[in-house]
């Protein structure tokens, strides 16, 4: 199993690229959202990848964050009539947290709006994917959709934190915000969810 590729970036498209890697050259299909962030041509580049054996072919798919590939196998794994080329789609189309904030709200419109992605394949995604992502992702989406200044992306990030380990969203909102009332402008992060898990 190939998990990355550490090379030289010999060509690139927007749905493709060739590193080479000790002389030999890896033909690798990307989303956009991994063309935006690759080096320029000739540049040392390392691409997360993911396999895909078919009958008739070998196929390497790239992505350059961790997230992007596992958002990419969580939908041919998970989502029946999902395959590579789809799923490709969709990270092309919308960035994951946009993506998991439409799941987790229900946005078939917005979804069905990717190419390859009708009205069927929409809810099939919601349905199957929305306890995955969990209320979470709903906030995240909603966040970021707004600038938010240092001390408010410190309150959003500590209520993240909270849901992540169960908390409903009011809850983790009140608490977070009482937290980082009684410590003040200066706390951390990281002492604002240990105040907020105290008092929950």
């Amino acid at each position: 199993m190939i998990t990355f590729l550490h090379g030289t970036l010999v060509d690139i498209l927007p749905t493709q690229v060739t590193i080479e890697v000790h002389g030999v050259g890896y033909n690798v299909l990307i989303p956009l959202s991994s063309y935006d962030r690759l080096p320029g041509l000739g540049q040392e580049v390392k691409i997360l990848t993911h396999v895909a054996i078919r009958e008739d072919a070998h196929v390497l798919y790239g992505f350059m964050s961790a997230q992007e590939r596992e958002l990419f196998r969580l939908l041919i794994n998970t989502v029946s009539g999902i395959g590579p080329k789809i799923a490709l789609n969709i990270l092309s189309g919308m960035n994951g947290t946009a993506f998991r904030g439409a799941v987790v709200n229900g946005d078939h419109k917005a979804l069905s709006q990717i190419s390859g992605v009708g009205k069927k394949t929409a809810e099939r995604i919601v349905v199957e994917l929305r306890d995955k992502f969990g209320a979470s992702a709903g906030w995240e989406a909603s966040s970021a959709q707004r600038a938010l200044s240092p001390s408010d992306q410190k309150i959003n990030d500590a209520v993240l934190g909270l849901m992540a380990l169960g908390f409903k969203q009011v809850e983790a909102h009140d608490t977070v915000r009482s937290a980082a009332e009684k410590l003040g402008p200066d706390a951390s992060l990281e002492d604002i969810v240990r105040a907020s898990l105290k008092k929950g």
